[in-house]
């Protein structure tokens, strides 16, 4: 029982980002094997999760890059006009000026996109997001492969408590180095990532519910990706804090 479980949760760690290439080093083939019982001897347990072939799971980090840089555009145009507007409200000027202010503010903010913030977004997606997700909905459906209440509460239960956590953690971590500030590191977590993680639980734990009990594996980044539009303008939003 005690070497089943130290397997497991050795392959998780590695899955997570752990030694040995992390997200990297993750079985890709899994869907080509039997499911295993979690509780099943040491060597197995180990065989089963470890081994095989690497395959890149492009379509899934494409899917989540491109939602991330969707749920990342809604944000900044968000956050520019709102900005327009205030700045409107603040600045009194002459009745004939009007009309000339008022020609083409949405061609204004949508030129004054931030690029460079826009691909830290994406590339998070794209190397984290969607590789990680994929690996950890495997593990799931392999370790808890029955569709029955139990597994359905507890596959929920698990993604709120390990992955949440973790897609917070590397979404910071990601942000500050891009930024040359792993030095604020250790505040931004303190300052944000409880409120953010605390608020994404309102909103994860029934799309998590309706993801596992209905959506195939294969469609579940694509699925949880969608609802990252919403979650990714939040992440955006407290990024650019």
């Amino acid at each position: 029982m005690r070497i089943a479980e130290t397997s497991i949760q050795t392959s998780l760690m590695g899955a997570l980002g752990g030694g040995n290439g992390g997200f990297w080093a993750w079985n890709w083939e899994l869907k080509h094997r039997k499911p295993y019982n979690c509780r099943s001897n040491g060597s197995k347990s180990s065989d089963a999760v470890v081994g095989g072939g690497y395959h890149f799971p492009l379509k899934q980090a494409v899917t989540a890059g491109s939602l991330a840089l969707t749920g990342d555009t809604i944000a900044q145009v968000r956050e520019r006009w709102r900005n327009n507007e205030r700045s409107k409200r603040r600045t009194i000027l002459p009745s004939h000026h009007e009309n000339n202010d008022d020609e083409h503010p949405v061609w204004d903010i949508l030129l004054n996109h931030d690029w460079l913030r826009a691909l830290r977004m994406t590339s998070y997606g794209f190397l984290f997001y969607g590789p990680g997700s994929y690996a950890w909905y495997q593990y799931l459906d392999y370790c808890l492969p029955k569709q029955s209440a139990k597994n359905l509460m507890l596959k929920v239960l698990l993604n709120q408590i390990v992955l949440g956590p973790s897609v917070i953690a590397v979404v910071f971590a990601w942000n500050n180095l891009w930024q040359g500030k792993i030095s604020q590191l250790p505040g931004k977590y303190q300052k944000d990532a409880l409120p953010t993680l605390l608020y994404g639980f309102r909103f994860w734990i029934p799309v998590s519910a309706l993801n596992f009990w209905v959506v195939p594996l294969q469609a579940r980044v694509a699925f949880m990706s969608m609802g990252s539009i919403f979650w990714n303008f939040c992440l955006s939003s407290t990024m650019s804090k």
